[in-house]
């Protein structure tokens, strides 16, 4: 059974950061490309940050650029998304993903059931 269980949002003020953990199992993650994407009340489902097999090379959301960082342990089955300076506009559910091929539109083989991030003072 495939799961991708995320942790770690919660309130956070303007300014502060959080790290969202995703630890997985079910399938062989060394071999899919994970993602961080991220859904606020009436908006679509967007990109945040996506991160190759190996954790060579990894893409962001120009919105998050240089204050989000998305890391992988391939050990643990886990994927990380370091979240630094956040903005009230970043409040929304973040889910993890596994791709198969990283790409601006990746097609998600599997979802986690999200975390909620809400940023405010």
């Amino acid at each position: 059974q495939v799961q991708l269980v995320e942790s770690g949002g919660g309130l956070v003020q303007p300014g502060g950061s959080l790290r969202l953990s995703c630890v997985t199992s079910g399938f062989t993650f060394s071999t899919y490309a994970m993602t961080w994407y991220r859904q606020a009340p009436g908006k679509e489902r967007e990109l945040v940050a996506g991160i190759t097999r190996t954790g060579s090379s990894s893409n962001y959301a120009d919105s998050v650029k240089g204050r989000f960082t998305i890391s992988r342990d391939n050990a643990k089955n886990t994927v990380l998304l370091q979240m630094n300076s956040l903005k009230p506009e970043d409040t929304a559910v973040y889910y993890c993903s596994a791709v198969r091929i990283l790409t601006m539109t990746p097609t998600v083989d599997y979802w986690g059931q999200g975390t909620q991030v809400t940023v405010s003072s």
